[in-house]
């Protein structure tokens, strides 16, 4: 995810992975988890909610190719207001 820059810091992934604020294909995983292609992904941070879902995987990626390693599913805002 630190590639993709759906999260900063891979020490920021591991902390959400760990409070059980990331889901993928409907489970809750471990920072260890290796992410398959058409894996769909939430991530629960703050108030926001973001879903992808996995189209290619890449060791290095340039900062303008990142939309293409993920389809964006939705945003939703969640909790109260």
């Amino acid at each position: 995810m630190k590639i993709t820059r759906l999260v900063k810091r891979r020490s920021v992934g591991k902390e959400l992975c760990d409070s059980k604020k990331i889901v993928v294909n409907d489970k809750f995983v471990k920072g260890s988890y290796e992410v398959k292609i058409g894996d769909v992904i939430q991530i629960i941070f703050g108030s926001r909610k973001t879903i992808v879902k996995v189209a290619d995987i890449k060791e290095v990626v340039k900062k303008d190719d990142v939309g293409f390693l993920y389809d964006l599913i939705g945003v939703e805002r969640i909790g109260d207001d």
